[in-house]
């Protein structure tokens, strides 16, 4: 919904065409009418959207350490540093696929989960959304990866992420995005409030 203030900035779809169609990439390329009356093309992915998690992993010492991971990406050909996540089946709910896609990717269960937000981390060609979750109470399991899915599980400390978002060595958008989550939801300076709930359902 756009508010009518904003009425000004819309641009209006007039045509389309499909572009192409994947597994689960969706393109198209539109003409939209600009405010300005003029016409511009638009190409974009339709995205089915994606969870991300942050687990909280709780030392014997009481120090908390997050589970993260290691895995290439292909299209920038790099072995990346990121928090779990997986793109939503259709019609699943978030907090299933939340814990479905912790349990398969890493092992962990989680027996607390809190919703953190949404963000839109490519908003200049794509639909995608991806939801943020918290978990903590993590207990270790067997892991059950993809066909096709090769990644290291890694546990790092909250100082060594900020560390490594301040020095470049984490780049991946929707990781540094749960950083600036963990840094407003955790210790004494936290201001962000999560509100916690029991895991009662079966991913």
């Amino acid at each position: 919904m756009v508010a009518e203030s904003d009425r000004h900035l819309v641009e209006v779809r007039e045509d389309g065409a499909e572009i192409l169609r994947g597994n689960f990439l969706h393109a198209f390329r539109d003409t939209v009418r600009l405010p300005d009356e003029r016409t511009a093309t638009r190409e974009y992915i339709v995205h089915p959207g994606a969870v991300m998690v942050i687990p909280l992993l709780t030392q014997p010492n009481g120090q908390t350490q997050l589970v993260m991971e290691r895995q290439y990406r292909y299209p920038v050909g790099q072995v990346m540093i990121e928090f779990p996540a997986g793109k939503i089946d259709p019609g699943e709910d978030t907090w299933l696929c939340a814990q479905r896609e912790l349990r398969e990717e890493t092992g962990y269960t989680a027996t607390q989960w809190a919703r953190a937000g949404v963000i839109h981390p490519v908003i200049s060609y794509s639909t995608e959304t991806i939801e943020i979750w918290f978990a903590q109470g993590l207990q270790a399991g067997a892991r059950s990866l993809d066909a096709g899915e090769f990644l290291d599980v890694i546990t790092v400390s909250p100082e060594d992420l900020m560390r490594w978002c301040m020095t470049g060595r984490v780049t991946d958008a929707k990781t540094l995005a749960g950083a600036l989550w963990l840094q407003n939801t955790q210790g004494p300076a936290a201001t962000w409030p999560l509100v916690w709930q029991t895991a009662g359902a079966t991913a």
